[in-house]
C-alpha cells in the first residue's frame, strides 16, 4: 500500500507525495504558524479548494531548503521585522535569524508549477441543478 503524504481532512482528497501537494492548483499556501520551542514543527497553512484549511509541517518540507540556517534568534529584537508573529504573513524574511529558513521554504512552495486546471473530484456534486 502506497503511503499517503497529506489527505484534505474535509473532502478526502489524497497526495501520495509532496511533489503531488505542491503542484496542486487546487492547494493555496495562505499562512504560517510559528512553533518557537521547535520550528521544525511549526505549520505551513494551506486553503483547499473544498473550503477547508489544512496544514503540513515544516519538517515535511524543509529538505527542500539548502541555504544558510541561522543560530541567532532575533525576534524581538530590532533586527526582527516581526513577520513570524503574522500568522497569515507569507513573504521572505531579510533577518539573519533561526527562524528565517522556514519563510524561505515557504517561497518556494509559492514559487512551485502548479498544474493548469484545478479540478475537483467531489466537483458537480451537492451543487443546485442548473436551469
Amino acid at each position: 500500500m502506497e503511503q499517503i503524504f497529506k489527505q484534505c481532512p474535509a473532502c478526502r482528497t489524497t497526495w501520495f507525495d509532496y511533489t503531488d501537494f505542491l503542484a496542486d492548483p487546487c492547494l493555496q499556501l495562505i499562512g504560517y504558524q510559528a512553533l518557537f520551542e521547535n520550528l521544525t514543527k511549526g505549520l505551513f497553512l494551506f486553503n483547499h479548494s473544498c473550503g477547508t484549511t489544512m496544514s503540513i509541517t515544516v519538517e515535511a518540507l524543509q529538505h527542500l531548503y539548502s541555504g544558510p540556517v541561522y543560530t541567532e534568534r532575533v525576534i524581538g529584537s530590532k533586527k526582527c521585522p516581526g513577520l513570524c508573529l503574522v500568522k497569515k504573513e507569507t513573504g521572505p524574511c531579510p533577518a539573519e535569524c533561526d527562524c528565517a529558513y522556514v519563510r524561505s521554504i515557504m517561497q518556494i512552495v509559492k514559487q512551485w508549477q502548479k498544474g493548469e486546471i484545478c479540478v475537483r473530484e467531489d466537483a458537480g456534486r451537492n451543487l443546485p441543478l442548473q436551469r
